[in-house]
């Protein structure tokens, strides 16, 4: 087994590094007499928001499709991983071979249609098969409320609901006609609470509708998450346009009212409507 300077050495002297090297060169970092100060007094939970925040890091590079941020930010998801890890190699519990060993089995395991002799029709199939073979691993009877209370509650509140929803397939709306009317009541049972000045039952049923509106989400094959964050950014596009246009008139939107805003807001709406008629008989005319 090498000792501290004799991993420095190694690691100096390479050019091309791999995950062996990453594991190491955290050993270094943590080495409790020679390593970094910051490095080796860290624990999972001091670095727990760090893993949260490379993810979304991670998780934009995606969304923005930019592959030379994307590879630098799976990096650091990548240390996040290898370092817990290597806490729990200190402590003599497991370390980051035993990750991807377990990884590994797991994966083989839940492709019986891969790694055996199983058929699978499409990949709506492979979710089935894999659901039946993580739910064979537990060693107790899996209840549906053992599944619902499984999905972690640090997801994003509207990841977890979508997740419970689908879970819950056993007590679902049978169409996506059945959400609108149950969305329909709760949006009257949001203005009763509102007229009642009760805060705690306003809460309650703004909750319920959005709730409700996963399970809408659901039945017509959209991911909530994802439509909401457009939805933001379209938000964000869309008032950048109008506080040009006040800032044009030398003011600022504060010193505008509300029905000023909206009328320009309209504007753009109609302004951005019109230039995707134009696109789209534009791309008409190229097709015939």
């Amino acid at each position: 087994m090498m000792n501290f300077e004799e991993k420095k050495k190694m690691l100096l002297a390479k050019k091309q590094y791999d995950t062996a090297d990453l594991v190491v060169l955290l050993q270094v970092l943590r080495d409790p007499e020679n390593g970094c100060p910051w490095d080796r007094i860290q624990t999972h939970h001091t670095i727990r928001n760090d893993f949260i925040e490379e993810t979304y890091e991670a998780i934009e590079a995606i969304d923005t499709d930019n592959p030379v941020l994307l590879r630098e930010e799976l990096g650091d998801v990548l240390l996040q991983v290898a370092f817990h890890a290597g806490i729990e190699e200190d402590a003599g519990r497991f370390d980051f071979e035993d990750v991807v060993d377990a990884l590994c089995k797991k994966l083989i395991y839940r492709h019986p249609h891969v790694f055996g002799n199983e058929a699978v029709t499409d990949a709506d199939d492979v979710l089935v098969t894999w659901n039946r073979q993580k739910n064979l691993e537990k060693t107790e009877r899996v209840t549906v409320t053992d599944q619902l209370n499984a999905v972690p509650k640090m997801l994003p509140a509207l990841v977890r609901a979508a997740k419970v929803g689908k879970r819950a397939s056993c007590f679902d709306f049978p169409d996506a006609s059945s959400v609108m009317d149950k969305l329909r009541e709760e949006s009257a049972e949001v203005e009763d609470a509102v007229r009642s000045g009760d805060e705690e039952q306003i809460f309650e049923e703004i909750g319920d509708l959005l709730l409700t509106v996963t399970s809408l989400a659901r039945k017509l094959h959209v991911n909530p998450e994802e439509a909401l964050y457009r939805a933001t950014d379209k938000f964000i596009a869309r008032f950048e346009k109008i506080e040009n246009e006040v800032l044009a008139m030398g003011k600022v939107p504060s010193e505008l009212p509300v029905s000023a805003l909206d009328a320009i807001w309209d504007s753009v709406k109609q302004k951005e409507k019109s230039t995707e008629n134009i696109i789209k008989n534009t791309e008409a005319d190229h097709e015939t």
